[in-house]
């Protein structure tokens, strides 16, 4: 009897766990969709701004990170949810703001470094055509790599270092004859340097991703979804601020009526395509802290890498560019890497639960039949 009693007991927790393991997949999927959509329409947006007559380098830094106010909408929702949610159990009131004062410097100090990737990227976006984008993916990965090895202590296994290597391939392959997409007119010299800006600022954000899930393990917070977007919040409120700060040295705010102006799309579709380019960045920005949350910085970097060869695709479709058999084999790769990483994933998770009900099962007592 007292046996059924505790099985009894521990059944709830079984479902607790059920829950809480169904919510975070479905907040991995939802966060991977939104890198995805940040990863693909960021750049292209960027590179359509340049293409037709915009020239703001600090500008374009600045939309990358200025949508972050639509964050206090989910942030807002999430607050009035877990205040509804404790009135009923008459527990602690939730706090409008729960980020404490350690966990805000780190995600400021943060978002400084995400303004200055921003910077290095855009520069780098403004020189170097689309098809050139690889080079951004294929660095960034092998970056995000040893840097989560070195902060997170991020464990390889066979199937994610095949990823690595096969994704880091594919981008590879298409940053081969890169050179040979050169905007019509643009030297050399301003060549190279939007390549080493570009490589700069992967190896910078490569930096960040596992520097965010260092903050994540460090803080003494019990880290929650709703802390997560206020964590992004901060830090794309310092990247912008940051970048602001540039756009004013530049004299950026006293140009952008008369750049509208004389856009090659028209003024109306300038400015549709700055508050485009904000909202697809903040998909990323979201997406990209959001898988580390549910996840690793290293999943974070896959993902930014696999979708690759759809930027490459739309590039093609959006900007009449070549479409090669080298892109073709990229696309082969990366689609390799990505089922490689996700089944590793699977066997691991398999194996997991496995050792965690062998953990949880109570010991067999033999009966003793009088």
């Amino acid at each position: 009897m007292i046996e059924v009693e505790e099985r009894e007991e521990q059944q709830p927790n079984r479902s607790t766990t059920t829950m809480n393991t169904t919510t975070k997949i479905i907040l991995l999927v939802a966060n991977s969709i939104f890198l995805g959509l940040g990863t693909s329409g960021g750049p292209l947006v960027m590179r359509l701004y340049f293409i037709h007559g915009g020239k703001r380098i600090w500008l374009s830094s600045f939309l990358e990170t200025a949508g972050f106010p639509v964050m206090l909408i989910p942030l807002s929702i999430s607050y009035i949810y877990q205040r509804l949610s404790k009135k009923t159990t008459n527990s602690i009131k939730p706090k409008l703001v729960s980020m404490k004062l350690p966990l805000f410097l780190a995600s400021a100090i943060v978002g400084i470094l995400t303004g200055l990737d921003d910077y290095l990227y855009a520069y780098g976006v403004s020189l170097l055509p689309v098809s050139t984008f690889s080079l951004i993916q294929a660095s960034h990965l092998s970056f995000t790599a040893v840097f989560a090895f070195l902060l997170v202590k991020q464990n390889f296994t066979a199937y994610s270092v095949n990823s690595i290597v096969l994704l880091t391939i594919a981008a590879v392959v298409l940053a081969l004859r890169s050179s040979g997409d050169r905007p019509h007119g643009e030297s050399t010299g301003k060549y190279i340097v939007g390549f080493l800006m570009i490589v700069a600022a992967a190896a910078l954000y490569g930096f960040v991703l596992p520097l965010v899930e260092l903050v994540y393990k460090k803080t003494k917070q019990h880290v929650t979804y709703s802390l997560v977007m206020e964590i992004q919040f901060v830090m794309c409120f310092f990247a912008t601020f940051f970048c602001i700060i540039g756009m004013i040295i530049n004299n950026d705010f006293k140009v952008i009526a008369r750049e509208a102006r004389d856009y090659e799309l028209g003024e109306t579709r300038y400015y549709y395509v700055l508050v485009w380019s904000a909202m697809m960045w903040q998909f990323f920005f979201l997406g990209a802290i959001g898988v580390i949350f549910c996840a690793s910085s290293l999943l974070s970097g896959i993902i930014i890498a696999v979708f690759l060869p759809v930027t490459e695709v739309l590039g093609v479709i959006l900007y009449k560019e070549n479409f090669e058999a080298d892109k073709g084999v990229a696309l082969v790769l990366s689609l390799w890497g990505f089922v490689s990483y996700f089944y590793g994933e699977f066997k691991k998770e398999r194996k997991r639960n496995k050792n965690r009900r062998l953990n949880t099962e109570p010991p067999q007592c033999p009966s003793i039949i009088p």
